[in-house]
């Protein structure tokens, strides 16, 4: 099935290049393409992730390695009739990327990750339709292909709220040299690619933004290490405030499906908050994450099914990571992520010390990654993680 989705999309891409002109690119700005009256204009990108990781068990000595391709993406994005409105589709191809096979998928591969268009109505007004990734904490929102360390961290992994569909709105002006963004979304709140109606309530959310000396260069606040070299100072602020109503996944958008004795899905609300920031300044950076999940509406976080309890995910945690890019292109970077579960029946409470090293050859289109990290966990055995990534993209 993959490969007849990669033959469509070169063979659609052969006919546009009969049709089109050729605007050109570089490394890492994709395959351009331009309608010879510029009533719409498409960019193709690639990229994937081969990715080694192993993990030692300290208390029996025991390792466990493997080689994967992490991530395999195919990106579109441009224009259609108004260079105001835009689009962006992009698929995941790796087994590893494609998330679970649920019934409520249809039992198919997840593999439409963003399927968005985006209207520019007004000056600094920006109205999104379709699937795409919510305003939650900032770490899940920088792409995959742009991240400090070979992964993100453990706070992203269990709190995050992932994609969704739906509408999203955008706004963002200045007051002086402060910029201001804000965003709401009104979703759907059981994540993408859902195939089958729920009958539960949306998901609200809401984020604001505040960048006190100014934007970053390149968009800066949201990609790893500074690769920009930041002349002056750079800060921005974040919070978010996610309410899903009627979820019946452990994580909201993501997770299990809970089901009640009766194997009927059990409904409760979410509610989540994210406090977050980034500060770049002369290849020096650092951006921090907290995070708390909670049930909303009073409902006993717990449920019988099968003889086993189960629970929505709620509880807190906190990262931070820190590096500096050298001007040789090489960066080091640390890490440090809590993680508590709010209680020990959801998850074990987890602390993970992360070190890591990346060689930058073409910004983060061709990269080598590499860390170590001592996770210590609070019930369960101590572990060593190892991890290498070579990032490849075009």
């Amino acid at each position: 099935m993959r490969f007849i989705y990669i033959t469509l999309a070169l063979a659609t891409c052969a006919v546009l290049a009969q049709a089109q002109s050729f605007d050109g690119s570089k490394m890492g700005k994709g395959i351009r393409f331009m309608a010879k009256d510029s009533s719409f204009s498409m960019q193709w990108n690639n990229r994937f992730q081969t990715q080694y990781i192993g993990a030692q068990d300290l208390e029996t000595n025991e390792y466990a390695d493997a080689f994967t391709i992490r991530r395999f993406r195919l990106k579109f994005k441009g224009h259609l009739y108004d260079p105001r409105i835009n689009y962006k589709i992009e698929l995941a191809m790796s087994n590893r990327d494609q998330g679970d096979f649920f019934a409520e998928h249809n039992g198919a591969a997840s593999i439409v990750l963003d399927a968005v268009l985006k209207w520019k109505f007004l000056p600094g007004w920006q109205l999104w339709v379709g699937q795409t990734k919510l305003p939650g904490n900032r770490e899940r929102v920088i792409s995959s292909g742009a991240l400090q360390l070979v992964d993100r961290s453990r706070l992203n992994s269990r709190f995050n709220i992932d994609r969704d569909k739906g509408l999203w709105l955008h706004h963002e002006h200045k007051m002086g040299n402060v910029v201001l963004r804000e965003v709401i979304a009104l979703t759907k709140g059981e994540g993408r690619n859902i195939t089958e109606s729920l009958e539960a309530g949306y998901d609200y959310t809401f984020r604001g933004e505040i960048l006190p000396f100014g934007k970053f260069t390149d968009k800066g606040d949201y990609f790893g290490e500074d690769l920009a070299r930041e002349q002056s100072p750079k800060l921005s602020i974040g919070a978010t405030y996610d309410h899903n109503f009627g979820t019946s996944r452990s994580r909201g958008q993501l997770g299990l499906f809970i089901l009640d004795a009766n194997g009927e899905k059990v409904h409760s609300d979410l509610a989540t908050i994210f406090v977050d920031m980034m500060f770049k300044y002369n290849g020096f950076s650092v951006m921090s994450e907290y995070a708390h999940k909670r049930v909303a509406d009073g409902v006993i976080n717990g449920f019988t099914t099968g003889g086993e309890e189960i629970y929505f995910y709620t509880g807190q945690a906190f990262n931070i990571q820190s590096g500096y890019l050298f001007k040789n292109n090489w960066s080091i970077d640390g890490r440090f992520t809590d993680v508590r579960p709010e209680r020990i029946e959801i998850d074990d409470a987890e602390r993970r010390y992360e070190l890591g090293f990346g060689k930058y050859i073409v910004g983060h289109t061709l990269k080598l990654q590499a860390s170590v990290a001592y996770r210590d966990r609070a019930t369960k055995n101590d572990n060593m993680i190892y991890s290498a990534q070579l990032e490849i993209g075009f």
